[in-house]
Formats: C-alpha cells, sequence, structure tokens
C-alpha cells in the first residue's frame, strides 16, 4: 500500500502563492522608421509611386496613426534584395521564411537575456518557457532555438504558440500563471517574438485593410521571469498574476482574419473592431472584478493593446476613463508601433518603470490593481487581473 494519497502528492506539487511577474525584458531591431518619413520610403521601395491617390490615403493613415516611429528589421538593403516581398501578389513566403526562422528567435533571445539579468539568477533555474510569434512556423519551432540560443537545460519544458496574434500576450500570462501555481519551484521563461517580414508587402487599391497593417506594425520582443512563492532575498516581485480569462466577442466573427499564403501573412479587417471591443469590453471587466469588489475601472491601471487609436479611444469613451489610465500604453504605441503579442510586455516595462521614476510605492503607478487586455483574430480578448507587489 502507498504511504501517501494522490492528493498529498499534488498538494506536494503546487505552489502555496500566486503566479508573479519577476522580470522583463524588451528588445527591437536596430532599424529605426520615422513614421512621417514612411510613406515616401514605402511606396519608392515598392515601385509604387505612381498610385499617387493611394500614397495620399496612405500618409493620413501613419498621420492618425498616432505612431511617431517604429522598428524594423527589413531595411532597403534586404527588400532590395528579395523584390518579391515589395509586391502585393508576388510568391514570396521562402524568402520570408528564410528571415524569421532565424530572426525571431535571435530577437527573443535579447529580451530574454535582459530578463534573466534583471532576475538575477542562473539561466539553470529556468523550468520552463512559452515562446509565442505570429512570424512564420518552422521545426523544431523558436522555442528549441531560444533553448539553444541561451544555453537552457535541455530538460527545460516548453511551449511553443504559433499564428494567435495580437491577444497572446494575454494568453502567455495566462499559461505562465497556471505552470507557475502548479509546479512548485517553476520558473517560467516567456518569451513574445515579432517581425513583419511575414506581413510586408505593397501595396493595393482593393485591399485597404491591408494598408492599415502596413501604418501600424512594428518589430519587437518582450520577456517575463514568471514564478510563485519568490525568494525575497535575492527575487524582487513585481505583478501578481491574480486571474486570467479568455473570450470570443459575439458576433465578431471574421473581425480580424490573418491567412498564411505563398505571398507571406495576409491582413485582413473585415468589421468594426474598435466598436466590438468597446461594446463588450466592460462585461469583460465585470466578470474580472466583482470577485475582488471593484467597480470604478480609473481606480485601476490599465495595460491594453494598442491596436490601433480608434480601439484605445473608443474604449476610453465608453468607460469614461480619465487620459492617464492609457499613458502607458499610448507611449508604447507612439513609440514603437503595434508589436502584436509582444506589446502588452513593452507596457507593462513602461507602466513599472514610471512608477519608480515616480517614487510611488507600487509598481502600478501608484494602484494596487490593474488589468492587462489583449485583443486579437477571433474576435478574442484575453483579460488578466494584475496585483502590485511593493517595492
Amino acid at each position: 500500500m502507498a504511504s501517501v494519497s494522490v492528493q498529498e502528492i499534488r498538494n506536494g506539487q503546487r505552489a502555496q502563492g500566486p503566479a508573479t511577474i519577476l522580470a522583463i525584458g524588451t528588445a527591437t531591431p536596430s532599424n529605426c522608421v520615422n513614421q512621417s518619413e514612411y510613406p515616401d520610403y514605402y511606396f519608392r521601395i515598392t515601385q509604387s509611386e505612381h498610385m499617387t491617390d493611394l500614397k495620399e490615403k496612405f500618409k493620413r493613415m501613419c498621420e492618425k496613426s498616432m505612431i511617431k516611429k517604429r522598428y524594423m528589421f527589413l531595411d532597403e538593403e534586404i527588400l532590395k534584395e528579395n523584390k518579391n516581398m515589395c509586391g502585393y501578389w508576388e510568391s514570396s513566403l521562402d524568402a520570408r521564411q528564410d528571415i524569421v526562422v532565424v530572426q525571431v528567435p535571435k530577437l527573443g533571445k535579447e529580451a530574454a537575456t535582459k530578463a534573466i539579468k534583471e532576475w538575477g539568477q542562473p539561466k539553470s533555474k529556468i523550468t520552463h518557457l512559452i515562446f509565442c510569434t505570429t512570424s512564420g512556423v518552422d521545426m523544431p519551432g523558436c522555442d528549441y532555438q531560444l533553448t539553444k540560443l541561451l544555453g537552457l537545460r535541455p530538460s527545460v519544458k516548453r511551449f511553443m504558440m504559433y499564428q494567435q496574434g495580437c491577444f497572446a500576450g494575454g494568453t502567455v500570462l495566462r499559461m505562465a500563471k497556471d505552470l507557475a501555481e502548479n509546479n512548485k519551484g517553476a520558473r517560467v521563461l516567456v518569451v513574445c517574438s515579432e517581425i513583419t517580414a511575414v506581413t510586408f508587402r505593397g501595396p493595393s487599391d482593393t485591399h485597404l485593410d491591408s494598408l492599415v497593417g502596413q501604418a501600424l506594425f512594428g518589430d519587437g520582443a518582450g520577456a517575463l521571469i514568471v514564478g510563485a512563492d519568490p525568494d525575497t532575498s535575492i527575487e524582487r516581485p513585481l505583478f501578481e498574476v491574480v486571474s486570467a480569462a479568455q473570450t470570443i466577442l459575439p458576433d465578431s466573427e471574421g473581425a480580424i482574419d490573418g491567412h498564411l499564403r505563398e505571398v507571406g501573412l495576409t491582413f485582413h479587417l473585415l468589421k468594426d473592431v474598435p466598436g466590438l471591443i468597446s461594446k463588450n469590453i466592460e462585461k469583460s471587466l465585470v466578470e474580472a472584478f466583482t470577485p475582488i469588489g471593484i467597480k470604478d475601472w480609473n481606480s485601476i491601471f490599465w495595460v491594453a493593446h494598442p491596436g490601433g487609436p480608434a480601439i484605445l479611444d473608443q474604449v476610453e469613451e465608453k468607460l469614461k476613463l480619465k487620459p492617464e489610465k492609457m499613458r502607458a500604453t499610448r507611449h508604447v504605441l507612439s513609440e514603437y508601433g503595434n508589436m502584436s503579442s509582444a506589446c502588452v510586455l513593452f507596457i507593462l516595462d513602461e507602466m513599472r518603470n514610471k512608477s519608480i521614476q515616480q517614487a510611488k510605492p507600487t509598481t502600478g503607478e501608484g494602484l494596487d490593481w490593474g488589468v492587462l487586455f489583449g485583443f486579437g483574430p477571433g474576435l478574442t480578448v484575453e483579460t488578466v487581473v494584475l496585483h502590485s507587489v511593493a517595492l
């Protein structure tokens, strides 16, 4: 007869406290693109300068984007060597794949290295790895490549997420929470790495939604170390991950689509995405915060995926949010553009850095409780409740 029960074994396997974000790292390619100059560059490099009316439309898109600059691995030299990537409907998937299968894990390594350095613990203590990208697919995956690049233990437990889109910055936190809380002593390295080499393409006057993507998306990678029961003598907890939920919004099928084709990853906007999100967002907030007893959405800090300025504007109006609630989100959109899944990790980093600069007692710009929202294809919404940990 066994001397212990299954329940006793399970209790011993689980952590006691909640999953906690212990470190954050971010990285971008070195090539910086000024948004005000981008329309001229984009139409020149794609040999589309004869499309004068479309160029004017694109200029207005870029002006309304609220983006000042973006970072992109693709530069003029690479695009001149791969001219098919500059067409709208030219076969170019091989060339794109050759770039992203190398550069996505490489950029992820930069962000992960910064997070590990901040964490201050040996890489050998990382027990799990979650890698997320919408930029290409390959076997073995980016998780395997990053394990090799970082020199992680070969026994690290890996999970690879491909083709999830912009909401996945919330998904990785939800998964990291489950891993950290159900595996005592686990330290989860989370990496979101996105490169627009898979989506860049020339303009089409019959597919304006593709132009919207060309005006918004940028490259970037974010990384977190997540674990429960932190050793505060050597680890510095930042945010506790209190709860995490995912839902598909009603009447939203086909609102955002992406399809991997010979021309790369195509991007389609088929419905009023800002309207769908703003109409349904309060329901997600009520479900997440009612158990905590919070009803005032201005009393929490906000980390919302910046899919575009219209989404942020309509959410602010619908919930009557004060302008400062979206300050960190708008800052990241302005300085980096929409980096898909990596965005919310950049915003978390901005949030805690501003809190430290302002000498606030907690890492959520002086507030105990906050929400992280991921919005993306489906139309899928991830809602993560965060609790700041005192410095």
